[in-house]
């Protein structure tokens, strides 16, 4: 084999080598997201908790399912390969259980530990509240408790004395470790445990585990209303003659003396059709001297009356604010007023019982008074003697109403402001009608309308509008519009705007340049246009008085004379000249024989001039020009040269100077070329003789 030969082979075998890595290479499997658990937050928990689960699943966006050991909690789906679920843990019996997430798709899985911990809950079966001499259920409970051990609970009360009292019970467990005891106090505890002191008894669980509180009264209720039942219930030794006092708002000192073999006393006390609301006192005291009690005996319950919702409203069916509601029982105040909110709403207790609800505008106007019958809780409507003032601004310009926007009005009597809306209205909310009202009328804090209005009366009743119409003055507004150099300026367009919207005044000069308008009281932009609706100039005026302005136009009525010259500054006639600029419209003129084209009545600024060669839409220059007064302004076309009344482009001009100056200087070589021969010829001859 020659060396060509060896060099094709190993090449051949790399090749080989080279096509059989890609190969494998392209159809190895394609890498994947593994399952995975990535978090289990917290990681230690008790039943009923609410666990984060933060994974990786192989399919994307694929379904997945979460097991608690070998029970199914829920279903999610992921989020690309990525998938986040919150659980709550089941019933569970303490120690170490598995979180195992599952690819649907797949059936692949991940699985974590997980721990349960035990939870202690203490809970009451009943109201929290209890009188003396009865029981109170206690129901133990315990959630992933340890199934391998007896579980024994440590109950523990705590009475109003400071005593303790302790039951040790055991709490039998089902399979997954939840565990309920229920034990009576005190019948359940020692024989000396007991409920005959007034106070709160803390329940205890384990001494840390868990705590509830309950209390004991002498009442069977804390709140009560008129004609109510109040049941007394005291714990003394049998016979024992106790006596019970009962004192608050109006009652003083209601005492009674009460035994029973059984020592838990008892007395019903009916509250008095007449009982005011407030809190009151109950004492029970021994009377033989048996039993002295720390705590002693006191409790209070009160009478809250029932809440009655009131919403005041003014006559025009509106809610109304900081209306103060009081409450009489005959002629005695029964409880603090109220006031209403920006709803026209509040909440006054009263009792059983009939009231007169009286409503104040303020502390000396009574707006309203009627008579409620409380059995309930209940919601009314108290309806006050209170008028809306609506007030219509305009004036009256050409047999026409123009309504009158943002019209400031200052109510004297409180110093209260509005202002008129866009369609010259302002309302003023829930006035007393029987009274004198001023206001001050104004537009940019000047004045133009003193009003004063005596009732709100309409028939000589009261309503729930009272309406009044209020007239803006005008005055007499001359404008005086000129031109450049002060010139007259007629058929000029001159608009009068009031700057907050109305109203709208337009007109156009007389000979002399003048105009007059009638505008209403207010500030006003007055602009000036051409015919062509050009704004040329704009002013403001105050019109609270007579007024003459002038508007000077200085930029319009200007001369402007453009000259066409060519490379040697002479005039180009026939040239087509476009003048045009911000607020010049386009107009055109020709260039006479000297080279100019004159524009009069032009508006001034910034100009363009476009010049254009006769029969031809192609410009062949553009000049741009600030002019503020009438001038002559000169464009050279530096390209052309004007020749026998001839216009031609420069270039070709100067190929015929070149041709001229060719032509002569051969002419200048031939002579003297002839003349050289001509005087060789002359020598010649000259030899010959």
């Amino acid at each position: 084999m020659n060396l060509h030969q060896e060099k094709t082979r190993q090449l051949t075998c790399i090749a080989l080598i080279l096509t059989t890595i890609f190969t494998a290479l392209y159809y190895m499997p394609k890498a994947s997201a593994s399952m995975a658990i990535i978090t289990i937050d917290p990681q230690t928990a008790k039943v009923g908790t609410l666990v984060s689960v933060t994974a990786n699943v192989t399919t994307n966006n694929g379904t997945y399912a979460i097991f608690f050991d070998d029970l199914f909690i829920s279903n999610g789906t992921a989020a690309g390969q990525y998938a986040i679920t919150n659980i709550t843990v089941p019933d569970a019996k303490f120690g170490a259980h598995y979180i195992t997430i599952k690819d649907v798709a797949t059936g692949e899985n991940a699985t974590k530990l997980f721990s349960v911990s035990t939870g202690y809950y203490l809970n009451i079966s009943g109201p929290e509240r209890i009188q003396e001499g009865t029981s109170m259920p206690i129901i133990v409970n315990m959630t992933g408790g340890d199934t391998t051990t007896t579980q024994t609970a440590n109950v523990t009360v705590i009475a109003p004395t400071s005593i303790t009292y302790t039951k040790m019970v055991d709490i039998p467990l089902t399979a997954t470790g939840n565990g309920t005891k229920t034990l009576n106090y005190p019948t359940d505890f020692s024989t000396d445990a007991n409920t005959s002191f007034v106070g709160d008894y803390r329940i205890l669980f384990n001494s840390t585990f868990a705590t509830k509180t309950f209390k004991a009264g002498l009442t069977d209720a804390a709140e009560y209303h008129r004609n109510q039942t109040v049941n007394i219930k005291a714990a003394y030794e049998p016979n024992e003659n106790v006596t019970l006092t009962i004192k608050g708002n109006g009652i003083d000192y209601l005492t009674v003396n009460v035994t029973d073999p059984t020592g838990i006393v008892s007395y019903d006390w009916t509250v008095p059709i007449n009982a005011s609301m407030g809190s009151y006192q109950v004492t029970a005291t021994s009377t033989s001297g048996f039993t002295t009690k720390t705590p002693a005996d006191n409790q209070n319950f009160t009478l809250p009356g029932y809440a009655i919702n009131f919403t005041a409203q003014n006559l025009a069916g509106e809610p109304v604010q900081s209306i103060e509601i009081k409450g009489y029982e005959g002629s005695k105040l029964v409880t603090s007023p109220t006031t209403t909110a920006s709803d026209g709403k509040a909440v006054l207790n009263l009792e059983l019982g009939e009231f007169t609800v009286k409503a104040y505008y303020n502390p000396q106007t009574l707006v309203s008074e009627t008579t409620l019958t409380v059995t309930n809780t209940i919601a009314t409507t108290i309806t006050c003697n209170l008028t809306n003032i609506r007030i219509q601004v305009a004036s009256v310009v050409n047999d026409a109403q123009i309504n009158i926007p943002f019209a400031g009005i200052l109510l004297l009597q409180d110093n209260s402001t509005y202002a008129t809306d866009i369609n010259g209205t302002a309302t003023i909310h829930s006035l007393p009608p029987n009274a004198t009202y001023s206001m001050n009328l104004t537009r940019y804090g000047a004045v133009f309308n003193t009003t004063t209005i005596t009732n709100l009366l309409v028939n000589n009743e009261p309503t729930g509008w009272y309406d009044i119409k209020v007239n803006c003055p005008t005055s007499n507004l001359q404008v005086t519009v000129t031109k450049a150099n002060g010139q007259t300026f007629n058929n000029a367009i001159v608009t009068a705007q009031e700057l907050l919207g109305a109203p709208h005044y337009e007109g156009t000069t007389n000979q002399d340049g003048t105009i007059t308008f009638n505008p209403v009281f207010g500030k006003y932009r007055i602009q000036v246009f051409d015919a062509n609706r050009i704004l040329l100039n704009e002013t403001t005026i105050d019109m609270f008085t007579n007024q003459n302005t002038t508007v000077s136009c200085q930029l319009y009525g200007l001369t402007v004379t453009i000259q066409v010259v060519d490379y040697f500054g002479q005039g180009i006639s026939n040239i087509n000249v476009k003048l045009q600029g911000e607020k010049q419209q386009a107009t055109t003129r020709t260039t006479q024989g000297d080279g100019t084209a004159t524009f009069d009545n032009i508006i001034g600024g910034q100009l363009q001039a476009t010049l254009y060669m006769s029969g031809s839409s192609d410009p062949v220059e553009a000049r741009n020009f600030p002019v503020q007064n009438s001038t002559t302004l000169q464009i050279k076309l530096a390209k052309y040269v004007t020749l026998a009344g001839m216009l031609i482009e420069t270039n070709q001009f100067a190929i015929i100077i070149i041709i001229i100056i060719a032509a002569l200087l051969v002419i200048v070589m031939e002579i003297r070329r002839r003349m050289r021969i001509k005087t060789t010829k002359n020598e010649t001859v000259s030899s010959d003789k």
